[in-house]
C-alpha cells in the first residue's frame, strides 16, 4: 500500500497520524507494513485526510486525484 509514501509526502510521523486515527503508532506501524489490514473506517479517513481516492490507497489506480462528490439522488 502506499501509506508511507503518502504520509512521507505529507510530512506525518507515524505518531502523528495514530494520534489523528486514535489509535497507538504500533498498530499504524503495522498497517503500513502489511502485518494488519486497514479497517475500512481508518481507509476511509486517510483518504479524507490526503485528499485522494480510497482506490488509489489500496493501489487500485495511479490516480491520486479523488472521486467527484456524490450527488443525492432520491431513489
Amino acid at each position: 500500500m502506499r501509506l508511507r509514501d503518502l504520509r512521507e509526502d505529507h510530512d506525518f510521523t507515524q505518531k502523528a497520524l495514530a494520534e489523528h486515527l486514535h489509535i497507538r503508532q504500533n498498530t499504524y506501524s503495522q498497517y503500513e507494513n502489511g502485518q494488519r489490514q486497514l479497517p475500512i473506517e481508518v481507509l476511509c479517513q486517510l483518504a479524507s485526510l490526503y485528499h485522494t481516492s480510497t482506490d488509489y490507497i489500496l493501489e487500485r489506480t495511479d490516480t491520486s486525484v479523488p472521486y467527484p462528490p456524490r450527488k443525492n439522488k432520491n431513489v
